[in-house]
């Protein structure tokens, strides 16, 4: 999994953002030696995501929950399926109900809108890949989800891959600066890092492909037949991704242009979480 090594420390944190000093509504009704159990129950149609992760949230409160699990990650669900039980004190139960449910709503969102994306691309060799379009603190959950949900991740974070967009191109003074100087930094830090290359027009392209030294190019908001003409020039030289403005309706066009990845920064920025209860058996 692309989970964070120090996820056990952010449950700490969700936990102590939620309960603070106390859950006094469950201490003031329910008795410390109550024992229930409580199923995950799906309310909308959906890919699941996060299931892994509910049982590293239950697990890190109180390691004496048992969990029984029906239906995995990355599975199609409907409105009544059951995903898992959870067996133990009842005050646990309460305390890991909303932070989990929060947690597998937007992983099952995010999942579940990549799915659809996916489907779209059907028998082409164009792949959907996400951005850094994500929440703050949950981006390895959300990126994590878009691979459950059949999608790709395009880079974790401004660490392991170099792209170097307008701003960097305008900011270094023009494509060949950007390039070489890219180059040869990770010649000089020992950096095996892939570099791509965002380009706005053809002029920006023909130069990019003139120079060389880079892995892949972004052609960014590119209509369907600019896109098109593009990848042709490109001959297959480097991979290519096509950016910006790029819809549901539009993704399938796009793709048909040749391209090897469509960038959808929708996928993490613009989730309907997918309805969900925890409801005591």
């Amino acid at each position: 999994m692309l989970i964070d090594k120090n996820l056990t420390e952010e449950i700490k944190y969700w936990f102590s953002e939620d309960i603070g000093d106390g859950d006094h509504t469950s201490l003031s009704c329910i008795p410390q030696t109550a024992i229930g159990k409580s199923r995950l129950i799906i309310k909308d149609t959906g890919i699941l995501a996060g299931v892994e992760v509910a049982e590293k949230i239950f697990h890190a409160f109180d390691t004496d929950l048992k969990m029984t699990v029906f239906i995995k990650d990355g599975a199609s669900v409907k409105p009544g399926d059951v995903a898992f039980e959870v067996e133990g004190k009842v005050l646990s139960l309460l305390q890991t109900e909303r932070l989990m449910l929060n947690i597998m709503q937007r992983m099952s969102g995010v999942a579940t809108i990549t799915s659809k994306y996916v489907k779209r691309l059907e028998g082409l060799k164009t792949k959907v890949l996400d951005t850094r379009k994500t929440t703050p603190g949950l981006r390895l959950l959300e990126k994590q989800a878009v691979k459950i949900g059949g999608g790709e991740n395009h880079r974790i974070g401004l660490y392991d891959m170099i792209l170097l967009k307008d701003n960097h191109v305008d900011f270094a003074g023009g494509i060949e600066n950007a390039i070489n100087s890219a180059i040869k930094y990770c010649a000089e830090k020992g950096k095996n890092l892939k570099i791509e290359i965002e380009v706005r027009n053809f002029d920006e392209l023909n130069r990019v492909l003139k120079l060389g030294g880079i892995d892949r190019i972004m052609l960014d908001n590119f209509t369907p037949e600019n896109t098109k003409k593009a990848v042709e020039l490109i001959g297959g030289r480097y991979e290519t991704e096509s950016s910006g403005g790029i819809t549901y309706d539009t993704l399938r066009t796009y793709a048909e242009c040749g391209v090897d990845y469509i960038s959808v920064g929708a996928l993490t920025h613009s989730v309907k979480s997918l309805d969900m209860s925890f409801k005591a058996v």
